[in-house]
């Protein structure tokens, strides 16, 4: 949307765009449900065998020289080194640096890419992906398979994430999963309005220490530890790939 221009031009996939239209005809609703159980059921069969991962959020549009780029990246390597595998989005900037750090490291390199027009497309360090045309699918499927999430700089979409995944663990939806929000001076005007709930008391004082703000790698990988292997054990569940399903390990 341009100033002073009420036009705006949705990006996204038609599919998403026509659901949110409102109520449709019985048999097109049916369609968008057929849709939604073949992007789960495509998602679920490509992560059944990727082991206990580590999301990363973050944005699309830092290149290679950035400084947070270089972060992710070691985030990744680290990340690898406790024994998990890394998921993003699997697209470029934060999510490829991840995903780069965790393939230099010998780990598992997954991505769960959104399909849009611009900015997204798999990076090219993904041992395994799945394109997803629905944003709520994709993030079903960042949180199905994680026990914690590392928030990097990013846009919207990176602080929708955040939200989403706290608000989970907020309401016990999700067990307590370490959540980490990197970079403290990017985050500084998120961390004083997150401060300001608690003292209006839109949350609960107790809210505020759901995730650590942190510049620190060492300081984040310390937490994951501590809460995720420590807490629940870094676990697979024992299940046999089914050659006849064209099934294998990652």
């Amino acid at each position: 949307m341009s100033a002073g221009d009420n036009t705006f031009t949705p990006v996204g996939s038609r599919q998403e765009r026509v659901f949110l239209e409102g109520p449709h005809s019985r048999w097109r609703e049916l369609v968008f449900l057929t849709d939604v159980l073949k992007e789960f059921f495509r998602g679920f069969r490509k992560f059944h065998f990727i082991g206990p991962c580590v999301t990363v959020f973050g944005s699309a549009r830092f290149e290679e020289t950035h400084p947070y780029y270089k972060v992710a990246r070691r985030m990744g390597q680290e990340v690898v080194n406790l024994g998990f595998s890394v998921i993003t989005g699997g697209g470029p900037g934060i999510m490829e640096a991840a995903n780069r750090g965790a393939k230099e490291a010998g780990g598992h390199s997954v991505g769960c890419n959104i399909v849009l027009p611009k900015e997204q497309k798999p990076n090219k360090y993904l041992d395994r992906w799945v394109n997803i045309d629905y944003f709520f699918i994709r993030k079903v499927l960042l949180t199905k398979y994680s026990y914690a999430f590392v928030v990097m700089p990013g846009g919207y979409g990176t602080l929708d994430e955040f939200f989403e995944a706290i608000t989970m663990i907020q309401t016990g939806k999700l067990f307590r999963f370490p959540i980490v929000l990197m970079g403290r001076e990017y985050h500084t005007a998120l961390e004083q309005h997150i401060k300001r709930m608690a003292a209006e008391g839109t949350i609960s004082p107790g809210d505020e220490s759901l995730f650590l703000f942190t510049d620190s790698v060492d300081e984040a990988i310390a937490h994951i530890r501590k809460f995720a292997i420590e807490k629940f054990g870094l676990k697979q569940r024992k299940m046999k790939p089914i050659g006849i399903l064209g099934e294998r390990w990652t």
